[in-house]
């Protein structure tokens, strides 16, 4: 149930009972292309972040894969340090470590994590660069999304969806390819020889991935994000926040 009967009981006022909605309509953002120099350091770290993971599971170390997480002999190799499952305890201490990092550098510099290295934002960026080079600029989004259908806005919007699914099917075998050895999943994809397994999680990333970068966007942040729901906890009155200027929508 979204909705809940508030009523007005000030003296000297008509009490009748007003149903407000508890949730508000989404309004789509159309992110507006801009320059700077923070901007040029979030298209850096996003295009880092971006290269290092599609290119990460291809690199070979002493004969083998240098990170790969190999769940069937519960075997995680990085580079020359071999992970058993008894080493799991080293994982908590790691994330401990992190989430107590990314605490405080919340605490005194704002949600650098949101803004310049989380997933959800830098898939969302790569989607929106998609949407750009596709659809346009702003302006020309807002206007096609007003025009009826044509030729041209149904090979614009066709584009961008087939240039969305690229993006999402290769993240999705990039992800897989550090738990198979990305050269022989790569062959297996082409031969239409995968595991039950394999092809689950390359279905279901690619569809995460086209879900949530394409449509979702800034609603995983609001409904999504488990770091979200404890940020106003570690906000005072002087913490940078990245915000959208409601003017400029």
């Amino acid at each position: 149930m979204n909705q809940i009967p508030v009523k007005d009981v000030t003296p000297g006022k008509d009490n009748k009972t007003q149903v407000y909605d508890l949730y508000a309509k989404r309004e789509h953002i159309y992110v507006k292309y801009y320059k700077g120099l923070f901007k040029n350091l979030r298209s850096g770290a996003g295009f880092a972040l971006l290269l290092m993971f599609f290119t990460f599971s291809w690199i070979q170390y002493d004969g083998r894969q240098a990170i790969l997480f190999d769940l069937p002999n519960r075997q995680f190799h990085i580079f020359s340090v071999t992970f058993w499952p008894q080493d799991f305890m080293l994982l908590s201490w790691l994330l401990i470590i992190l989430a107590f990092i990314l605490f405080f550098v919340t605490v005194f510099a704002g949600r650098l994590w949101c803004g310049y290295a989380c997933p959800q934002f830098v898939w969302t960026w790569f989607f929106i660069w998609a949407e750009r080079i596709t659809e346009g600029d702003r302006n020309k989004r807002m206007r096609l999304d007003r025009e009826p259908m044509s030729k041209e806005k149904f090979l614009r919007k066709g584009a961008k969806h087939i240039l969305w699914a690229t993006i999402a099917i290769l993240s999705a075998v990039a992800f897989v390819g550090y738990f198979t050895p990305i050269r022989e999943l790569i062959p297996s994809i082409l031969s239409f020889n995968l595991g039950p397994w394999e092809m689950w999680w390359l279905g279901f990333i690619s569809v995460a991935t086209y879900g949530n970068a394409g449509w979702l966007r800034e609603q995983v942040c609001i409904y999504m994000c488990p770091y979200a729901r404890f940020q106003s906890v570690m906000f005072d009155q002087d913490t940078l926040i990245i915000s959208y200027d409601e003017k400029t929508w």
